[in-house]
């Protein structure tokens, strides 16, 4: 067959194969894979138990000062053990001048002045469900991960942890959840905390569709010169198939200290 005429050949598979996700149904328990890069708030469920579910995403963050910052592929994948417990274990590379502080992946700090920084890690945890919403209490859980460098500058396992908890809102209102991170880090001079407060507002727009409004900031805690960056960012998902999601956020920095832009376009699988 001629290489020209390839293109035509498929042209018909690849129609049917868009309608077929587009058109794939999806149930109600389906509706949400619960992926954590979604946004920065992670999402209060553990996946189901013998289930897997894959996230990963690409990060650009347009810095005040130095060199833009990019990471990828933000690999997390989540095993579900029981109702309430999953394993996770991730992979990241990033490559910029201010570190990565508007997802989850935690890396080391270094000075604003433009110093660029290489780093690629590991990242082993547990997530754990503690309540489920009843009446005004919320429904909440526990995550505990470690990220450690396979290439950096700064060496050291960092502990991060962090509790989350949550309202479906009546009315269709939507869903409220809230979020508390603190990582413990390395810096060139020495560890420092950080600590992550966030809050999110997510509304379903369709059964596939979700969009979602976010603040979130990062503030530093023993370093010679800390900062706070505040965020507001906007996103959504889609569900391709009941097994599949794509999403992009975007989010704009408050302060002089948090970076001007930055963007994440990413997916979840669940198999």
């Amino acid at each position: 067959m001629p290489p020209t005429r390839l293109p035509a050949v498929l042209l018909p598979h690849v129609l049917l194969f868009a309608a077929w996700l587009v058109a794939a149904p999806i149930r109600a328990e389906e509706a949400d894979l619960h992926t954590d890069r979604d946004a920065f708030t992670p999402s209060t469920a553990c996946i189901p138990p013998g289930t897997w579910l894959a996230e990963a995403s690409q990060v650009y963050i347009d810095n005040r000062t130095g060199n833009p910052t990019s990471s990828y592929p933000e690999l997390l994948v989540r095993s579900g053990a029981s109702d309430w417990w999953e394993w996770r274990l991730g992979v990241n590379y990033t490559v910029g001048s201010q570190g990565n502080v508007v997802t989850s992946v935690e890396v080391g700090e270094l000075p604003f002045d433009g110093h660029a920084v290489y780093e690629s890690n590991i990242l082993f945890g547990f997530k754990a469900a503690v309540t489920r919403q009843e009446g005004w209490v919320p429904e909440s859980c526990f995550i505990m991960e470690a990220t450690t460098p396979t290439y950096a500058e700064e060496w050291g396992t960092s502990p991060v942890a962090t509790a989350v908890w949550g309202w479906e809102l009546p009315s269709g209102a939507g869903r409220l959840d809230a979020a508390l991170r603190y990582a413990y880090s390395v810096a060139e001079s020495d560890w420092f905390s950080r600590w992550g407060p966030s809050v999110v507002w997510r509304r379903p727009m369709t059964e596939r569709w979700e969009v979602h409004a976010e603040y979130f900031s990062t503030s530093t805690q023993g370093l010679p010169d800390d900062t706070v960056r505040p965020f507001f960012s906007p996103g959504t998902h889609y569900l391709l198939t009941p097994r599949v999601e794509i999403g992009i956020r975007v989010g704009w920095g408050l302060t002089d200290d948090a970076a001007p832009f930055f963007s994440d376009a990413g997916l979840g699988w669940r198999f």
